[in-house]
């Protein structure tokens, strides 16, 4: 069976979907949407303040 490695040790397409199913049984499936809009904000956040602060380092290297 293909694993696709995401970390050291590696994880296999079965212990995704049992993450996956516990997340379902934690959270319910009317929360799921509520977090995955809140990390999209997140990463939308990181990434926005990454940019700035690549484009404030430009503005002073030609000053």
């Amino acid at each position: 069976m293909l694993q696709i490695p995401l970390f050291i040790g590696g994880i296999g397409m079965q212990e995704l979907l049992l993450i996956g199913l516990v997340i379902l049984l934690f959270f319910g499936g009317r929360k799921i949407p509520e977090l995955m809009k809140g990390l999209g904000k997140g990463v939308r956040s990181f990434k926005d303040g990454m940019n700035g602060k690549t484009d404030e380092t430009d503005n002073q290297n030609q000053q």
